[in-house]
């Protein structure tokens, strides 16, 4: 029954949500670039079940740390305006996108190559649906299908409430960039292993010189807090994106993040469950933040042209009937996984043998380009895109638009464990991902980039 609300909520969200509501003209600017910025509060004020961890056992008690969807709009409505979200939470479902992308296109005309929803993947935020249903390692209770699908409409009003508000606010000023590094992430697969340390860095200011925004981008997961914390938080990024605005009055921070899916906040955890670690590393990122702004960035001082591919990933040989009731005797995830997908053999459906996939790029010009990726990507995607690309300032996001699995490399999948496989039982996936994958990914992207393809 849950699920029946949900789909026709989805169908008409999708349909006649969009209509009767009016644009907001927006001129151009002969001075210089129209920018707007905009924060909402997402935080629910009513008990929900976190995500992130298998391990918590009951609805939220509160909120340690408020939870925003911000967004950055550049452009006038001539030149079709380029709008970045980004938000405090786990991962942000396809579903739910392409909800609030329908929804913008029909009440302001916004392009869906244009749009963009980056997740910071925080542990301590709410669950939604269309990410990682099988986290709890259960079927949900009435109970909580209810809170969980009343937020999942609140928070897709929330992301085209932003849009709206950073659409209205638009007025003259500039962008500027730059690069540093952080080091707090640690690949945690491999003591020593790779991680991508670079910390892309936009500014945005209004025509006095006042900073704006500031939007920040780092690879590696938003868990420095535990499992045992059942408040909702924005864990480092959250503490980041504090920092940032107290370091800037006025401004809007924004966290996006990099190829991290196999990378941790190093130290992590602790005493006080790494409160005060989280806030260390936010307060790390935003003092190197500083330091590039002190130091001088560069401008940006085109819009970026834009591009979107969608396609699908396949996955490996899908398992028997034979093998799916073999695990289905097991206990854990393992069996509940299977389970799942016995069932839905036993209804006469078909298991999916690819996976849908997307990858856009903004194109600014002048070695500068932002790729946004969906899902849990591993470190190896940025490290191969910046040695094909070696002349480009690449910003690299991941999270972005869909969070369906992990997104595996070659390599990872070759080596096996968590990321290759176990963490796919959790996002009800049914297979491995092919290793084709990667290239498939990897030729999109420079295409992209590359303007081979718009």
């Amino acid at each position: 029954m849950i699920a029946k609300v949900f789909a026709r909520w989805f169908r008409f969200g999708l349909g006649v949500m969009s209509l009767g509501w009016a644009g907001c003209s927006v001129p151009d600017d002969p001075q210089g670039m129209l920018i707007g910025v905009a924060r909402v509060d997402v935080t629910p004020d009513y008990p929900i079940r976190l995500t992130g961890y298998a391990a918590r056992s009951g609805p939220s008690t509160g909120a340690a740390q408020r939870l925003w969807a911000k967004a950055l709009a550049i452009g006038s409505d001539r030149e079709h305006p380029r709008v970045l979200v980004t938000v405090d939470n786990c991962g942000v479902s396809r579903g739910i996108i392409d909800v609030v992308a329908s929804r913008l296109a029909g009440r302001f005309g916004l392009k869906r190559e244009n749009f963009v929803v980056a997740s910071s993947h925080t542990h301590s935020g709410p669950m939604v649906r269309g990410f990682a249903a099988n986290i709890f390692v259960r079927d949900l209770t009435t109970e909580e299908a209810v809170a969980i699908d009343r937020y999942t409409a609140e928070l897709t009003d929330h992301l085209e409430a932003v849009v709206a508000l950073a659409l209205k606010d638009r007025r003259s000023g500039s962008l500027h960039r730059g690069e540093g590094r952080v080091g707090f992430g640690a690949n945690r697969r491999t003591a020593g292993g790779p991680v991508d340390p670079a910390l892309p860095l936009l500014v945005a200011k209004d025509s006095s010189g006042q900073v704006r925004a500031v939007v920040a981008n780092y690879a590696c997961h938003c868990t420095t807090l535990g499992h045992q914390i059942n408040q909702h938080h924005g864990d480092w990024a959250g503490f980041a994106q504090e920092a940032l605005e107290q370091d800037h009055p006025g401004a809007v921070a924004m966290i996006t993040i990099g190829c991290g899916a196999d990378t941790n906040p190093s130290p992590r955890g602790g005493e006080d469950f790494g409160m005060a670690l989280a806030k260390a590393h936010g307060r790390a990122l935003a003092t190197e933040a500083g330091r590039l702004m002190s130091d001088g960035l560069q401008p940006v001082e085109r819009l970026p042209l834009t591009g979107m591919r969608r396609f699908e990933l396949p996955f490996q040989t899908l398992p028997t009937r034979e093998e799916w009731e073999k695990r289905a005797k097991e206990s854990g995830i393992v069996g509940y996984h299977a389970l799942k997908n016995l069932a839905r053999l036993d209804r006469g459906e078909t298991l999916p043998t690819t996976l849908p996939y997307s990858v856009q790029a903004w194109r600014f010009g002048d070695g500068f380009s932002m790729v946004f990726l969906p899902g849990e990507v591993v470190v190896d995607y940025a490290l191969r895109l910046r040695s094909e690309l070696p002349g480009e300032a690449l910003w690299i996001t991941a999270y972005a638009n869909d969070v369906p699995c992990y997104i595996p490399s070659k390599r990872i999948l070759k080596e096996g464990g968590y990321e290759a496989e176990t963490s796919l039982w959790y996002y009800d996936r049914p297979a491995r991902l092919a290793p084709e994958s990667e290239d498939l990914i990897h030729a999109a992207a420079v295409a992209l980039v590359r303007g081979e393809a718009r």
